[in-house]
């Protein structure tokens, strides 16, 4: 009994002693820091003055679609031909699709070209409709860092005697060089990149302003 009572003892004894060390022990450890992710918007703004309005009617935001592996919130980085990389630790505040509709949107209403631009959740029936379809969106780090955006829209009429709605179909590429190779320095350069896009595809979309097919029943 008294064995029994002494091994006890020294048991809890060298438990208590164990749990100072590993106490000790951990407070002495440097504390590493949690990675944290960082979050990124893509959201271009139009400046300069308004076309004169080429037509009283209205354009809704169709369905924009993104192709992978660009369709999700990573940054995504090319570092070889067949090669990409996601940063899980960088992320857009927006999916893709998100940002660049609600940035066409926006920048058409600023435009003025039509009376105003809807966006997907409006229930009004559309006449016109401009879908996009985002084919590119990533940082090509192979050579020298660029943004690169690929972006193809597509405006159509609604009318189902037609056979063919497609009013114009456009599709652009822009490369931006980039300053360095940081996460901030790539949402910027795509950012001037969906900036001059825009630009390019408000001239066009003007033109077809001027001459679009009668709504139905008119």
């Amino acid at each position: 009994m008294r064995m029994q009572m002494m091994r006890n003892s020294r048991f809890i004894k060298l438990t208590l002693v164990a749990l100072i060390f590993a106490v000790f022990t951990a407070c002495s450890l440097p504390q590493r820091p949690a990675l944290e992710t960082a979050s990124w918007m893509v959201a271009p703004e139009r400046t300069g003055t308004a076309y004169k309005p080429r037509t009283d009617l209205w354009l809704k935001m169709g369905s924009v679609s993104t192709s992978p592996p660009f369709d999700g919130k990573s940054l995504v980085y090319r570092l070889g031909d067949q090669r990409y990389e996601k940063d899980f630790y960088n992320i857009y505040s927006a999916l893709p699709n998100e940002m660049v509709g609600n940035a066409t949107r926006q920048w058409m209403n600023n435009a003025q070209i039509f009376s105003m631009t809807v966006g997907q959740g409006n229930s009004f029936f559309p006449y016109y409709v401009l879908q996009t379809s985002i084919e590119e969106f990533y940082g090509d780090y192979r050579i020298r860092p660029e943004a690169v955006v690929t972006v193809e829209f597509f405006l159509t009429a609604t009318d189902p005697k037609k056979r063919d709605p497609v009013i114009g179909k456009n599709r652009y590429t822009k490369r931006i060089p980039l300053k360095d190779n940081t996460p901030q320095a790539l949402v910027l350069g795509q950012q001037e990149a969906l900036a001059k896009i825009l630009r390019e595809y408000e001239v066009v979309l003007y033109q077809y302003a001027g001459k679009l097919p009668s709504p139905l029943g008119q």
